[in-house]
């Protein structure tokens, strides 16, 4: 969805400069280098025309807004508070109310000199860290119950340098004794911190104007909703880097989290996905290129990690990982190493399988269709290839041949599925609905465009569920709304992401703007963005939707409703979906795998309110014991419930555990599957009854 915009926007330039009356930093002769140049200013104003003109919301670039731009600045630089002091905030204050004439005017000075005192407040920071190891990791009192505060999302600024002192100490105690719980060595500790803080001084001194124009323009660009970004033209040529690493890397969708870098997705057939040694919410900390040593990332941009995880198809990349399954406060990691490649089109190709499931004394057979992505080979359509690959003609053959096999029913299964062409997701529509609208496109200047199926027929009329989960994005939302709408299918599984927003990509004289100028609707009139697709039954979440999905990120837009453009009968589900909640609850109540989602989350959740952390040695590794027996318990009533050995400990998996790939998957063993199968088959059932009931009655 994209669209050319005005080209003469990017000739506009204002000369006048807003005076700035702040006072320099105290020592501002390092960074005096940092300075906006001609271009940075010129694309500075044509971000702001292009927002007021083009984006969605077409917000007033007002005192209201700047002060929305200070904050989000201040918290892009200082996300942990432990940077700037309340002083220096106290003095940024005088121009909160100031950034919308500043941008209007071109005037980037003020968002240099901010980041110029930050850059002095980091510098002094990693050297009082250095002077601290200096003493020796053995200087450190682990004996005294003091506790740091982890979760600084709204702790009070540091009042002064000597608060700033007593808490940069208490952080790098804690990372001393996190290492050293780790099992590592005093010697071996000291070297790695130090190498650690001695690398990010020496990134600092190679920060660039650019480094800071990105900063600064991202901080506004992003106060009107989280895709909208500015790219620098050193990233440019990675379009919408933040968010994926497809291309000749790992395969995986990645975001900055505070000093690390999380995994926020797997790309279907990617290398990581591929190698079950990676999941969603993982934090990566290291990064080395096949036997050679692994760097500490930690406090990194994330497009330079980026850098440095992609490489030259078939070479290996090794990862130190955090895994999102250790504790919150855990932070012992495994390394895992991955052969990059491009992902294969054929490898991402949608796959069918049998379910065979005995019900109530009968036995059944259910389709299955994974859909890993939306895709389309446009090159090969363009081509003429009559044998072009899409998910709609694969799906429509999978269909042929399962119904062939005289199956029951089918479950479209769209878990982990991010989306991919809307086209596509159209026509899919199309197998399981005698035509009409699929989805609704509202553009920024209030117009509503209608895409719909043109095909008469219904290609499958039999019974459908679809199984989605956090996961499911974008054009999943789509076509699973499509089908909830429609009453065509169950929507079983998790609430999915809610990413119902559609960005272009504009050029401008120095880098691009990638601005949000449309929304998706559901042909109810719903919009799936912020809330996604609500299942009419619903599983256990398998990840923190407060961690991932739409809603979990800042200034996300909100959820909205237009009018509806169809108004389908009477839904044939509503009827019986009471029972048939019933009916899943009994049966999943005390199903292993779905009673270890459940209890393995509610643990997550628990330990992420945890908001400080001991620096007691003793009491630190008493609590990571608890929770260890806790995590080891859950694994193991897992285990035992389905007849397997219980470990004695936890596994810590590692670059030199076996993984086998292309593992041909057995549907019944999928508890998530069976279940959605098994519900199908309840409402075939119950529907069944029903017919019978009224038959008797007339």
């Amino acid at each position: 969805m994209k669209r050319s915009l005005t080209a003469g926007l990017l000739a506009l330039l204002v000369g006048l400069q807003a005076s700035t009356t702040l006072a320099k930093p105290a020592d501002p002769h390092t960074w005096d280098y940092l300075q906006p140049d001609r271009d940075q200013v010129i694309a500075s104003l044509n971000v702001v025309e292009l927002l007021k003109r083009h984006h969605y919301n077409k917000p007033p670039l007002n005192d209201a807004r700047a002060a929305k731009i200070f904050d989000s600045y201040i918290e892009m630089l200082d996300p942990s508070r432990s940077y700037f002091t309340a002083g220096d905030v106290a003095e940024f204050e005088a121009w909160r109310n100031q950034f919308d004439d500043f941008l209007k005017n071109g005037n980037l000075e003020p968002g240099f000199i901010i980041y110029k005192v930050h850059l002095e407040r980091l510098q002094s920071r990693l050297q009082y860290a250095l002077s601290l190891l200096e003493q020796g990791v053995d200087s450190f009192d682990f004996t005294l119950d003091e506790e740091l505060l982890v979760d600084r999302e709204n702790a009070a600024r540091p009042e002064n340098e000597r608060e700033l002192d007593d808490l940069w100490r208490k952080r790098v105690k804690d990372e001393v004794l996190r290492l050293k719980i780790a099992g590592k060595e005093p010697k071996a500790i000291e070297e790695l911190l130090t190498k650690r803080y001695k690398n990010q001084l020496a990134r600092l001194e190679q920060t660039r104007g650019e480094d800071v124009f990105q900063t600064y323009i991202n901080a506004f660009a992003q106060s009107y909703d989280p895709h909208t970004q500015y790219l620098s033209p050193d990233n440019a040529e990675n379009f919408d880097i933040n968010m994926s690493l497809s291309l000749e890397g790992i395969g995986a969708v990645l975001q900055s989290d505070n000093e690390h870098v999380k995994v926020v997705r797997l790309v279907p057939a990617g290398p990581a996905e591929k190698s079950k040694q990676i999941a969603p919410a993982d934090k990566i900390v290291g990064v080395g290129q096949s036997d050679e040593e692994i760097v500490d990332v930690i406090g990194w941009r994330l497009d330079e990690v980026v850098k440095l995880i992609r490489g030259p198809k078939g070479s290996v990349v090794r990862l130190e990982v955090i895994p999102a399954s250790n504790a919150p406060n855990d932070q012992s990691s495994k390394v895992v190493a991955i052969t990059r490649e491009a992902v294969k089109l054929e490898e991402q190709a949608a796959k069918k399988s049998v379910l065979k499931l005995n019900q109530d004394g009968r036995d059944y057979k259910l389709g299955v269709i994974e859909i890993p992505a939306f895709y389309l080979d446009f090159k090969a359509l363009r081509a003429g290839d009559k044998e072009y690959k899409s998910t709609t003609r694969d799906v429509k053959k999978l269909l042929t041949e399962l119904e062939e096999e005289n199956v029951d029913g089918v479950v479209i299964d769209l878990r982990n599925n991010g989306g991919g062409s809307l086209q596509e997701a159209t026509e899919l529509t199309g197998l399981f609905i005698d035509q009409g609208p699929t989805v609704l496109v509202r553009n920024s200047d209030g117009r509503v465009d209608v895409l719909a199926d043109e095909q008469q027929g219904v290609f499958y009329k039999g019974p459908l569920a679809v199984l989605v989960n956090r996961l499911s994005a974008s054009a999943s939302e789509i076509f699973a709304g499509a089908m909830q709408d429609y009453h065509r299918a169950l929507i079983v599984g998790g609430q999915t992401f809610g990413k119902g927003t559609v960005q272009t990509v504009q050029p401008l004289n120095h880098g691009e703007l990638k601005l949000t100028l449309a929304k998706f609707y559901r042909v109810s009139g719903q919009s799936t963005q912020h809330q996604g697709v609500i299942p009419d039954i619903s599983y256990p979440a398998e990840v923190d939707t407060k961690e991932i999905g739409e809603s979990a990120l800042p200034e996300a837009m909100p959820w909205d409703s237009i009018r509806a453009a169809v108004n389908p009968d009477m839904n044939p589900f509503k009827p019986f979906l009471a029972e048939l909640k019933s009916r899943h609850e009994g049966r999943t109540h005390e199903d292993p795998d779905f009673v270890f989602t459940r209890d393995r989350l509610a643990l997550t959740q628990e330990l992420t309110h945890e908001t400080t952390i001991s620096l007691n040695e003793e009491k630190r590794r008493a609590q990571q014991e608890r929770i260890e027996k806790r995590q080891l318990a859950l694994e193991n009533t897992l285990r035992e419930a389905k007849g397997e050995e219980p470990l004695a400990k936890l596994e810590k998996e590692d670059e030199t555990t076996p993984h086998v790939e292309d593992k041909k998957i057995n549907p019944e063993a999928d508890a998530y599957l069976s279940e959605s199968g098994r519900i199908l088959l309840d409402y075939l059932g119950l529907n069944k009854a029903m017919a019978k009931n009224q038959s008797v009655e007339r």
